[in-house]
């Protein structure tokens, strides 16, 4: 074989070696997985009397005649790690939230506790990041919360703020009784919340004891006043 032949053969293993690495590096991604179907509740749990799909979403209601005595969650049957969750949500009225990296603390009443990406009619939470039956807020809206553990090494945080916004001109973000879009991006410790494509909070969470690495994601009905909450195009990546 000819140098000139030899370089040539040379020159069409890398090629093929670089193409192969490529093919395997975007098909090792996971794409966007839907999590609803449009249709049922199939691949989730939760309280029959309170969850149910209507116009194409997933639909969580209370009434006054049932008051709620703690909060549930619809479940999915499944678990997040690093991910990006896109969904549209609209609520009317009351509190709500997506919870991730979460655990499922009473299975008979669907109770969860773990970080959540807030929801709330009134706009005063929408965005944060809330330590459901945990360290309570970790982040405000606006804010970049570094959590560390306190000066007492006993378990509670110490929350390190940097302002990346005005919680005033983020609240003009979010559609009041319409649908929104929130985004959850969670890689390593960084956990950054998203509506209508501009980002409300973002944690840091360096809290070895406490900070979750993987868990339950869920959908959350609060205690309070009558509401009525709303979730379709549910999409996951990991």
């Amino acid at each position: 074989m000819t140098a000139f032949n030899l370089r040539s053969l040379r020159m069409m293993c890398v090629c093929a070696l670089s193409c192969w690495s490529l093919t395997t590096m975007v098909n090792g991604q996971e794409k966007a997985r839907e999590l609803f179907n449009g249709k049922d509740l199939t691949g989730w749990k939760g309280r029959t009397d309170l969850w149910s799909v209507q116009d194409g979403a997933i639909t969580g209601r209370t009434t006054a005649e049932k008051p709620l005595k703690s909060n549930t969650f619809l479940v999915w049957e499944g678990e997040v790690g690093d991910f990006e969750l896109d969904l549209d949500y609209r609520i009317t009225a009351g509190n709500s939230g997506i919870q991730y990296r979460s655990k499922l603390i009473n299975a008979e009443e669907f109770v969860v506790g773990g970080y959540q990406a807030d929801i709330d009619a009134s706009l005063t939470y929408a965005g944060i990041n809330y330590e459901e039956k945990g360290r309570g807020i970790l982040a405000k809206r606006g804010k970049r919360a570094t959590i560390t553990d306190g000066a007492d090494n006993k378990g509670k945080p110490a929350i390190s703020d940097e302002e990346f916004a005005k919680d005033e001109d983020l609240k003009k973000v979010v559609k009041l009784e319409d649908w929104n879009h929130y985004r959850v991006v969670a890689k390593g410790n960084k956990l950054s919340h998203y509506i209508n494509g501009t980002l409300m909070s973002e944690t840091i969470d360096n809290q070895p004891s406490k900070a979750a690495a993987k868990g339950i994601l869920a959908l959350q009905i609060h205690v309070g006043p009558p509401m009525v909450v709303q979730f379709k195009n549910i999409q996951l990546k990991q």
